[in-house]
Order: structure tokens, then C-alpha cells, then sequence
């Protein structure tokens, strides 16, 4: 999928520039890196507002034609209103097509219902993970990663290790072990324990 959107050079900067252009309507950016000098740039900001809700706009290379020149970037950052919906301001990464680059990507989970840690044994899944960060060629870079839960048993966990990727794609994990994406909780154990117990209290008494 091809996202595209259109944007012009900023030559007004400062705190008092910016307040005008977000008072107009417009949203302040900036382009950086691929070894070339940051260029401030303006956006619509109701496009732009669109977009970011938009889950591939968050892990896609995007083409942005600032005044005839399209350069491929990639999201980096947003600065949120504290109270409205507005983006105060956004910045963009330049990507060179044959250096990898570091994204986080969303997880989309599939077969939740049909896994037998819910079917059978009434389980309830938890998604431990949302997104993971990937290291990859930007042509390689997927817009999702689909985590298949069908044979996920209730007790049972879906690690980091263990997904799927597509090809040329690699996790980025700089913590220690392999972490939980998903896992299928056990639903009324702790009920369960709590009824046992208070029989146990029951019994006591009457003795």
C-alpha cells in the first residue's frame, strides 16, 4: 500500500510561527537524515490527522511531495494537543532504500476463538504484546506481523521467538529472554481456590 500526501517548505520557525499555522489549519513538520540537512515543512493538518489513524501510516514508507520533490520517509514522531484532538507537530525520517531501518510494527492476532486454550478449555486470551520493533530493507518492511493463535492451549504462551516473519524481516529485542506475545489465561482458577478455601473455613468451624 502506497500512502502519499503532500506538504511545502517552511521558511517561518519558532514557537509564535507554528502557533499561526496550527491557527490556520496547518501542521508543522520536519524531514531529517539520509545524510541531507532537515527541511521544516507545512501539512494540512486535517489530512495529516486522517492519516495517523490510519494503523499502516504508523509502519509504511511514505511518499511525501514537498513542492514537486517526493522523498520517501518514514514516521517518527508526533506531538499530541494535551486535551484536543490536534497534532501539534510531526517529524519524518528519510529512508535510503538499500540501508535497513528500525520500526515498530503492530501484531494482528488471528483464531482467537478457535484455539483450543478458548474452545475447549474456556480460557481467555491476553495479548501481552501490541507491536514488536523489527530491523529490515524499507521494501521489506510489512505494514503487520499476523500471530496465529489456532493450536495455543489454555496455560500455554506464544513467545517472541516464536513468530512467523516474513522474509528479510528480523525482531529487535535488546532485553534479557524471550518475552510473552500472547498467552491463554486460565478463567475461574482463582474462584475456584477461593471457594475451596472458605469450605475449608466452613468445615473448621463446625468441628
Amino acid at each position: 500500500m502506497q500512502i502519499s500526501f503532500k506538504a511545502s517548505k517552511r521558511e517561518d520557525q519558532g514557537s509564535g510561527a507554528s502557533r499561526r499555522l496550527r491557527r490556520a489549519g496547518k501542521l508543522p513538520g520536519i524531514i531529517y537524515g539520509a545524510g541531507q540537512d532537515a527541511t521544516p515543512i507545512t501539512l494540512d493538518h486535517n489530512e495529516l490527522y486522517h492519516l495517523l489513524h490510519r494503523e499502516a501510516f504508523h509502519a509504511s514508507v511514505l511518499n511525501v511531495d514537498v513542492e514537486g520533490s517526493v522523498q520517501e520517509v518514514v514516521l517518527r514522531d508526533t506531538q499530541w494537543h494535551a486535551y484536543k484532538a490536534q497534532v501539534q507537530h510531526i517529524d519524518f525520517q528519510r529512508i535510503v532504500r538499500g540501508q535497513k531501518i528500525h520500526m515498530k510494527v503492530p501484531l494482528h492476532f488471528i483464531n482467537d476463538e478457535i484455539c483450543p486454550g478458548v474452545k475447549l478449555e474456556g480460557g481467555m486470551v491476553s495479548h501481552v504484546l501490541a507491536e514488536v520493533d523489527v530491523e529490515c530493507l524499507p521494501k521489506d518492511l510489512p505494514e503487520f506481523i499476523q500471530v496465529d493463535l489456532k493450536d495455543l492451549a489454555s496455560g500455554h504462551s506464544i513467545h517472541l521467538s516464536e513468530l512467523s516473519l516474513p522474509a528479510g524481516v528480523e525482531v529487535v529485542h535488546h532485553g534479557e529472554g524471550d518475552p510473552v506475545v500472547a498467552t491463554v489465561l486460565k478463567v475461574g482458577a482463582s474462584d475456584a481456590g477461593t471457594d475451596e478455601e472458605d469450605a475449608g473455613d466452613e468445615d473448621a468451624a463446625e468441628a
